[in-house]
């Protein structure tokens, strides 16, 4: 049982990895109008991609830093909100992800049983 709980966790990590780059082109992508953190949070898992809002937020924050976002905080719905929104250099750069992307998507499809 612990060989099995060892092999999980090193799935799960490998998984983690895999979804980290992933999930910087998503969130570029979930973009395009204003959101807040919960609300692009359920477009995402919407389109099939959970993602925890202890790594969400942050990311966001992480984003914004490097100046692919932009944000506002709004009152919507009676409570404050930090609305988000791609910047045009986060737009350039989601391109280039997006054309890194499907490259890496050609050339593992290739490799992949």
């Amino acid at each position: 049982m612990v060989e099995a709980n060892a092999s999980s966790e090193r799935l799960d990590s490998l998984v983690l990895e895999l979804r980290r780059g992933a999930l910087v082109l998503a969130v570029l992508s979930g973009l395009d109008k204003d959101e807040y953190g919960y609300s692009l949070k359920r477009s995402l898992a919407g389109a099939g991609l959970d993602i925890d809002e202890g790594t969400l937020y942050p990311l966001l924050r992480r984003l914004e830093g490097q100046g692919f976002l932009v944000s506002e905080w709004l009152i919507a719905e009676g409570r404050p909100r930090r609305y988000y929104r791609i910047s045009p250099e986060g737009r350039r750069m989601r391109t280039a992800l997006t054309g890194e992307w499907n490259s890496l998507a050609k050339v593992m499809k290739g490799l992949l049983p």
